[in-house]
């Protein structure tokens, strides 16, 4: 068969491209070797956020008593937890093929491979392979989690992302290796239901991406929860032989041996470039990544690559944008849209880690606008001090916003607590929009709300605060 446009790959990435590309008026077919919405929506952004829920939900009951609510002696069902988690997932992945049926997109399912340029070849489960045309191929592929050399995988002891979504059994303690959001936020669940956690992180700070004050507060509170916290440290080898984990840390005083059920890697991802025909069309890739211009276009004119397949960040939300560029511009270049789409611009990608308290940034953090070379005002205001934030009873936590000091340019913005991860999209837009702090303070916030932290963290910044 013959089409306009092949995705290879059907996550948030993938789905997303060609639904864009047929809505353009391109025929178009996507291939997928497992489950439509790929890793996002069966095993990652979606079931975790199910999972996290859950633990929230037993949390408040377990503090029940604090909001005036008598329960008796809640309990965390795991195996529950788990089901509604996979059965929330089941739906959305229902949902991409409702999507896909709507969009008149065809769903070709099994192993596709680039055979030559304008070629895909598709390996079905019985092993049949089928050819397919096409003028333009989208790499989609995603990524799997990292495994070290002295942290191999089995799946059992120790494990990825995959098999702590649906472990047989609650783990008694765990070690979580890497404190990025996937670390932290399965650190926060499993502890939040009862099981002992501990991290270990090579940097000197937690989630090492974010602001220092960011990491330090979570690392606080992690710390009042229960979850102990080891930065500096690096997991040297593991011993699998006995009942649990024996894992030999390697810390600057020297080396100590910690004990669990399971050790979980969480050291990062590496994507999905085997076996997918790139070095038979000459595809290039730079340090694990397709290298790709601002529209996703390889070196090989109608072969693209977006998601966690090209050097963006590794986000959904990344690869759905990079999606959408880069179908639009398919499109501006075949003259079935005049609309040339517009580049992203990655220093404006906000990042979320859903963990309690949660975490959301985005733009510069405090030490690299020093390091830019920018005069800066910062302004923090802690959620102590939010009268809705007081009702909540959640009062963990802050927002932080950096402004350039000549111009007022909005520089960057730090969240740590209580709903941040929905707050952190008015920063976007504002930087966006190439908001001042000037536009912030004279918008008015609705009262009582989370989002009032922004204007009065702003205000901090400028000595203009009135609630603190």
């Amino acid at each position: 068969m013959n089409y306009d446009v092949i995705v290879i790959g059907a996550g948030p990435g993938g789905y997303v491209a060609a639904i864009r590309a047929s809505q353009l008026g391109f025929k178009t077919a996507v291939i997928e070797k497992e489950s439509l919405g790929g890793v996002c929506l069966n095993w990652g952004c979606i079931p975790t956020k199910a999972l996290l829920k859950s633990a929230q939900v037993f949390e408040y009951a377990k503090h029940a008593s604090d909001y005036g609510v008598m329960l008796d002696n809640p309990k965390a069902d795991f195996n529950g937890m788990v089901k509604r988690s996979r059965g929330v997932a089941d739906k959305m992945s229902k949902g991409v093929q409702f999507l896909m049926k709507k969009n008149k997109v065809d769903v070709i399912m099994g192993y596709g491979k680039i055979k030559a340029k304008g070629q895909v070849e598709v390996t079905a489960t019985d092993g049949k392979a089928t050819t397919y045309d096409c003028k333009h191929i989208i790499i989609a592929t995603g990524a799997r989690a990292r495994a070290l050399p002295n942290l191999p995988i089995d799946g059992k002891k120790v494990i990825g992302y995959r098999e702590a979504m649906v472990l047989p059994t609650q783990p008694k303690s765990l070690i979580v290796v890497g404190s990025g959001a996937i670390g932290v936020e399965f650190a926060y669940f499993y502890n939040s239901i009862g099981t002992k956690v501990t991290i270990v992180e090579f940097l000197p700070n937690i989630v090492p991406v974010e602001d220092e004050d960011v990491s330090k507060e979570l690392a606080k509170s992690f710390k009042k929860q229960g979850i102990e916290v080891m930065t500096n440290a690096s997991v040297e080898s593991v011993d699998i032989s006995g009942a649990g984990v024996k894992a030999t840390v390697k810390t600057a005083t020297g080396n100590i041996v910690l004990e669990a059920d399971i050790v979980l890697s969480a050291v990062g991802i590496v994507s999905n470039l085997e076996n997918i025909g790139l070095e038979q069309v000459g595809v290039l890739t730079d340090k694990g990544r397709i290298t790709v211009d601002a529209f996703s276009q390889t070196n090989v004119p109608g072969i693209y690559a977006i998601g966690d397949a090209s050097p963006g960040q590794a986000l959904a939300h990344v690869a759905s944008k990079e999606a959408i560029v880069c179908a639009e511009n398919i499109a501006y270049m075949e003259k079935k849209s005049t609309h040339k789409p517009e580049p992203i611009d990655y220093a404006n990608v906000p990042g979320c880690t859903y963990c309690n308290p949660e975490v959301a940034s985005v733009g510069m953090t405090e030490k690299a606008a020093k390091e830019a070379g920018y005069e800066i005002k910062v302004g923090k205001f802690p959620f102590v001090a939010s009268g809705k934030a007081a009702a909540a009873g959640n009062t963990e936590g802050f927002v932080k916003v950096i402004y350039d000091a000549k111009y007022g340019e909005w520089l960057g913005t730090h969240m740590i607590g209580i709903g941040v991860t929905d707050m952190i999209a008015e920063a976007v837009l504002g930087r966006k929009l190439e908001t001042t702090y000037k536009e912030v303070l004279n918008s008015i916030h609705p009262h009582p709300t989370l989002s009032e932290a922004v204007k009065e963290a702003t205000a901090m910044a400028y000595g203009e605060a009135t609630d603190i």
